[in-house]
C-alpha cells in the first residue's frame, strides 16, 4: 500500500513538474482542479479540469 502511494506522488510530482514546463502556473492549476475534483467526488470539475488541461497540452 505504501509503494503504491509513493509512486503515485512521484507520478503527481512528474506530471506537475512537465505541466509547469510548458505551461506555467496555468497548467499546475489546472492539475489542483483535477484533483481536487476527483478527491471531492466532483466528476463535472474533474471532466472540464482533464479537458481543458488537454487543449492546452495541445497547444503547447
Amino acid at each position: 500500500m505504501l509503494l503504491i502511494q509513493v509512486c503515485w506522488g512521484l507520478a503527481q510530482l512528474v506530471v506537475g513538474l512537465q505541466a509547469q514546463a510548458r505551461l506555467g502556473i496555468v497548467g499546475v492549476l489546472l492539475l489542483v482542479v483535477i484533483g481536487a475534483g476527483v478527491r471531492a467526488r466532483q466528476v463535472g470539475l474533474a471532466i472540464a479540469g482533464a479537458v481543458l488541461f488537454a487543449l492546452l497540452m495541445t497547444q503547447a
